[in-house]
């Protein structure tokens, strides 16, 4: 739903937004391709010295300039409240610790409950996505279009073939790579920030906690897109989160909500 807002409602968040994005590029990048400490959480996911001090920044760029706002983020926990600022202080950990650079720094508003600015910082690819309900999405200034292909002319993205064979939804996934154009393990959120830069169609992924995605929905949606679960409900917490152009996103839900 477009217009909810309008971009003048929350400019100055998002000029905020864009201090954050800075900061925290200015403490990733002096971690990535030097040498880091890489730890497991109790999920088994990664985390670095570069995640728990962008996040501490974060936290209090926050609570400096808006006191009354909650803060939700993967490292320090989960906070409650009319406003909320949600933070991946690096998302795509892996990819930093490996050295590739397809990594972000993802920060959200939610207002109420939904999402209603989004920002994604990739410093090391020199991209950063933006967007706030009723005003457009941005892509280093560039105004973002999801694309209008069919299926069948469809570019599919994914985080992980692991994340698909073997489960349930090894046979839908299969097919929905034979039956694309081409398909690329693109992972993270690069992936979805390709689907609204309408260079890819579809990006799917089984599982993904509210961090990973509260930004991506509201720049994907700006830019024409639609963004569910793979049974087409609302995202939440955990759940799967289907992006995709408005042309293929039933078809897919049909696929992969199925038996």
């Amino acid at each position: 739903m477009r217009g909810w807002y309008g971009r003048a409602v929350f400019e100055t968040e998002l000029a905020f937004a864009h201090e954050i994005a800075d900061r925290a590029a200015e403490i990733s990048l002096s971690y990535f391709l030097g040498e880091f400490e890489v730890r497991q959480k109790p999920d088994l996911s990664p985390v670095t010295q570069a995640d728990l001090e962008v996040e501490t920044a974060v936290r209090e760029m926050i609570a400096a300039r808006f006191p009354a706002d909650a803060i939700t983020g993967e490292e320090h926990g989960e906070g409650a409240g009319d406003r909320v600022w949600i933070v991946d202080p690096i998302d795509g950990t892996r990819n930093f610790a490996d050295g590739v650079p397809i990594w972000a720094t993802l920060l959200a508003l939610q207002v109420d409950g939904r999402s209603v600015l989004g920002m994604a910082s990739a410093p090391a690819l020199g991209e950063r996505y933006e967007a706030v309900r009723g005003g457009g999405a941005r892509w280093n200034g560039r105004e973002l279009h999801a694309s209008e292909r069919k299926l069948d002319d469809a570019f599919l993205a994914f985080s992980s073939v692991d994340d698909w064979l073997g489960g349930p939804r090894e046979d839908a996934f299969v097919e929905l790579v034979r039956d694309t154009r081409r398909s690329r393990g693109f992972g993270d959120f690069w992936g979805h920030m390709l689907v609204a830069r309408g260079a890819v169609d579809l990006m799917i992924e089984p599982s993904l906690r509210i961090w990973d995605w509260a930004s991506i929905v509201v720049i994907v949606e700006e830019a024409g897109g639609v963004v569910t679960t793979f049974e087409g409900a609302e995202p939440s917490d955990g759940a799967s989160i289907l992006t995709s152009n408005a042309v293929v996103h039933d078809e897919v839900v049909r696929r992969l909500s199925g038996p």
